[in-house]
């Protein structure tokens, strides 16, 4: 009887520490993009839509980040970070229309050529993602072994 008490307060403490270390972590990512964006601001004001588009990606990208850190210690913690990175790509994709873009301000059309910036953000999301993807059969192969012996 005594066990079990001890068992679920051991388990109530893992749970408020993983609460407290994702919103920890979710408070540091917006104050650094609210830091950023205090210098970013400026060029907002040139390209509409932009502070929505930043705003939206900084959201979801904490939403995935807090979820992840929550599911820490499963398996679920490696797919919200594969996740992760898949949003990013697609998300970068899809905003910056393929690496090429282009505005029109005041009768004059400006294009922009951001392939290279856009491979190297895909390629960093990648990265990422492969490393979620091993972490994730690294953890279940751990778990395998544990159940085997």
């Amino acid at each position: 009887m005594a066990n079990s008490n001890s068992n679920s307060k051991g388990t109530l403490q893992k749970l408020v520490f993983k609460i407290l270390k994702a919103t920890i972590k979710g408070v540091l990512f917006y104050a650094v993009y609210f830091v950023l964006w205090m210098f970013i601001s400026p060029v907002s004001e040139l390209i509409p839509g932009f502070q929505q588009m930043i705003e939206v990606f900084v959201m979801v990208y904490v939403f995935l980040m807090i979820v992840g850190e929550l599911t820490s210690g499963t398996i679920f913690q490696h797919f919200f970070n594969a996740a992760k990175s898949l949003f990013t790509i697609c998300y970068f994709i899809l905003s910056l229309n393929g690496g090429i873009w282009g505005m029109t301000f005041q009768d004059v059309d400006l294009m922009v050529d951001l392939r290279l910036f856009l491979m190297i953000a895909i390629s960093l999301s990648l990265l990422g993602f492969a490393k979620s993807v091993l972490q994730g059969i690294n953890y279940m192969s751990e778990k395998a072994e544990i159940t085997r012996i």
